[in-house]
C-alpha cells in the first residue's frame, strides 16, 4: 500500500471524526444541554422567565417556557404566556407598507409630504425630501431613540408625535447614518393607514393575524393585562441588583413601532410565513415580491469584521436587521419594553428560525442564547457566550451599586443661596412640553405634562448638584443641576436610562408657580 493512499486514508477518517463531532455537538447541545444551559443562564443573569421557540426544517425542535411569567404568584411561563414583542411589531409595519407597495398603492420612495403635507422634520431639506424608506429604515440623521422619552408611555396622540418629530435635531448626517427611531415607524404605519382607509391596527389584524391564525395576538397594547388570562410580568433591576415589578407599558401612541402582544404558539405561525416566503400551508398570503423588499439592505451601519461573529457587515431592511453569520445570511430584531426583550431571528437559507422571551429588561442572556443557537446550526466553533458575556453584565452591575451609592453618600443639607420654594416653577423644552417643580418637604417633585403617573424627585448634594431619581425604577438614577441668572434658578436637565433614550432635556423656567 503506498504512501499516497494511506495519507487519503488518514485525512478522510480525520474528515469523518470532525463531522461526527460536529453534528454530536450540535444533538448534544440542542437535545441534552440546552435544558442545562437556560436554567444555569437565568440563574446568573437574574431572569425570572424566559420562553424559547426554535424551528429547523419546518419541525419544531423546542417550544417551552422556562421559570416564572410572575415570580411572587410563582406562575409558570410557557408557550401561551402573553408577551410585549415591542419592536418586534416593525417587520408587521414593513410587511403592511411593502405588500402596498407591490400592489401599487404606494411606492416606497414616495416622499412623505405627499401624505402628510405639513410634515416637518427639523431641517428644511430633510422635510422636504424625505420618503417612507427613510422612515423605515431609521436614515432620517437622528440619534437611536431620540424623542422617546417624550413619547414613551405619553398621553400623546400618534398625531402629536410626529408634529413633534421637526423637534428632534438630528445628531447625525441624514440618509448616512443609521439612527434607530420609534417616531417614523409609528408615522410610516399611520400613512398606511390613510392609504387603506382602515387603522394599522385592523389592517394588522385582517391581512396579517388572522390569515396566520394568530389568534392570540393583539396589535393593542394599552391595557393588555385585562385581555390575557396569562401574560409575563415585566421586572427590571434596581441599583442594588434586586428584581423589581415595573408597570405594564402603556404607548399604542406608537402602535406601528412598537404595541403588539404575542406569545410562542402565535409567534410560531409567523415564523413559519417568514421561512415559506409570505406562505401558509403552500397559500400565498403576502406576495414574495413583498417579503422580499423587506429583507433588502437599505442602509449599512457596519462593515466591519467581527470575530466573535464571523460577521462582515450589519444593515438595516424594512423592520429588519441583517448581517453575515459565518457564511449565511441572518436576518433578525430585538424588542425592548419596560421589564420585557425578545429576539426574533430566522436564516431561511438554513431553513431555521427562533423566538426569545425574557421578562426581565436589564440583562443579555437573551441574545447570548440566540448566538449560542445560531454558532450550532451554522457551524461556528462552540463557545459557552453566556459564560463569556456574563463577566461584562456583572461588572455593569457592580459599577451601577458603586455609582448610585457614590451619589446618596453626596446627599446631605447644604445652605444654598436659594430657598427650595425659589425652585418652583414651570419650565419648558421644545420637543417634550412642560415640566413642573414644587417643593414637597425638603426636596422637590417633578411632575410631567404628558406622563401624569411619572413623578421625579430631587434632592439636594453637595457642589451643587441634586439627587434625581423617578417613582418608576424603570427610569434611572442620575445628578443633575440647576443652571442660575443672577442667584435664581433658570433651567435644570432631565436623564433617564439609556434603555429609553440615550440623550438629556434641559428644561428651562418659563415662570412661577
Amino acid at each position: 500500500m503506498n504512501i499516497d493512499f494511506m495519507k487519503r486514508i488518514l485525512l478522510f477518517f480525520v474528515l469523518f471524526l470532525i463531522l461526527v463531532d460536529c453534528n454530536a455537538q450540535e444533538i448534544n447541545f440542542m437535545n441534552d444541554s440546552l435544558i442545562g444551559y437556560i436554567q444555569k443562564g437565568m440563574s446568573n443573569w437574574k431572569l425570572p422567565g424566559l420562553g424559547l421557540l426554535v424551528i429547523k426544517e419546518g419541525n419544531v425542535i423546542v417550544k417551552k417556557g422556562f421559570g416564572f411569567r410572575n415570580v411572587e404568584q410563582k406562575l409558570p411561563f410557557d408557550e401561551e404566556t402573553a408577551f410585549f414583542i415591542a419592536s418586534n411589531t416593525k417587520l408587521f409595519t414593513g410587511t403592511m407598507l411593502s405588500n402596498l407597495s407591490v400592489q401599487g398603492k404606494l411606492d416606497l420612495n414616495d416622499k412623505v409630504k405627499k401624505y402628510l403635507p405639513n410634515y416637518g422634520l427639523y431641517n428644511k431639506l430633510n422635510t422636504e425630501t424625505v420618503t417612507l424608506t427613510d422612515l423605515l429604515a431609521h436614515r432620517i440623521g437622528t440619534d437611536d431613540f431620540q424623542g422617546d422619552f417624550t413619547y414613551w408611555n405619553s398621553t400623546l396622540s400618534r398625531n402629536d408625535v410626529i408634529s413633534k418629530m421637526r423637534y428632534m435635531r438630528p445628531e447625525h448626517i441624514f440618509r448616512q447614518d443609521f439612527g434607530y427611531c420609534n417616531s417614523c415607524y409609528m408615522t410610516a404605519g399611520e400613512i398606511a393607514s390613510h392609504i387603506v382607509g382602515t387603522k394599522w391596527e385592523k389592517y394588522i389584524s385582517d391581512s396579517i393575524f388572522k390569515p396566520l391564525e394568530m389568534n392570540n395576538t393583539s396589535s393593542i397594547n394599552n391595557n393588555a393585562i385585562k385581555r390575557f388570562s396569562k401574560i409575563a410580568t415585566p421586572y427590571t433591576l434596581n441599583d442594588q441588583g434586586e428584581l423589581v415589578v415595573l408597570p405594564y407599558d402603556q404607548w399604542d401612541n406608537l402602535g406601528p413601532a412598537a404595541a403588539i402582544v404575542s406569545n410562542l404558539n402565535d409567534m410560531e405561525k409567523w415564523l413559519r410565513f417568514q421561512l415559506d416566503s409570505g406562505k401558509v400551508n403552500g397559500n400565498p398570503i403576502i406576495p414574495w415580491e413583498a417579503i422580499a423588499e423587506t429583507r433588502k439592505a437599505r442602509i449599512i451601519f457596519s462593515s466591519t469584521w467581527n470575530k466573535s461573529l464571523n460577521s462582515h457587515f450589519d444593515a438595516y431592511g424594512l423592520g429588519l436587521f441583517m448581517t453575515d453569520y459565518n457564511g449565511h445570511q441572518v436576518f433578525y430584531h430585538t424588542g425592548g419594553a419596560s421589564g420585557m426583550v425578545s429576539s426574533v431571528c430566522f436564516v431561511p437559507e438554513k431553513n431555521l428560525g427562533m423566538v426569545i422571551f425574557a421578562n426581565n429588561d436589564q440583562q443579555g442572556f437573551f441574545e447570548s442564547l440566540r448566538y449560542q443557537i445560531l454558532d450550532y446550526y451554522l457551524g461556528n466553533k462552540y463557545k459557552n457566550r453566556s459564560m463569556i458575556d456574563l463577566p461584562y453584565f456583572l461588572k455593569d452591575l457592580d459599577d451601577e451599586k458603586m455609582r448610585v451609592k457614590n451619589l446618596r453618600s453626596r446627599i446631605q443639607n447644604p445652605k444654598f443661596k436659594n430657598s427650595l420654594k425659589e425652585y418652583e416653577g414651570r419650565y419648558f423644552n421644545q420637543q417634550y412640553g412642560n415640566s413642573y417643580v414644587k417643593q414637597i418637604q425638603d426636596h422637590l417633585e417633578i411632575s410631567f405634562q404628558h406622563h401624569p403617573a411619572l413623578k421625579g424627585y430631587l434632592e439636594q448634594m453637595d457642589q451643587g448638584e441634586w439627587f434625581l431619581y423617578f417613582n418608576n425604577v424603570g427610569y434611572g438614577i442620575f445628578s443633575t443641576s440647576f443652571k442660575t441668572k443672577n442667584n435664581k434658578p433658570y433651567s435644570f436637565t432631565i436623564k433617564v436610562k439609556d434603555f429609553i433614550e440615550y440623550g438629556s432635556y434641559v428644561f428651562t423656567k418659563v415662570m412661577k408657580l
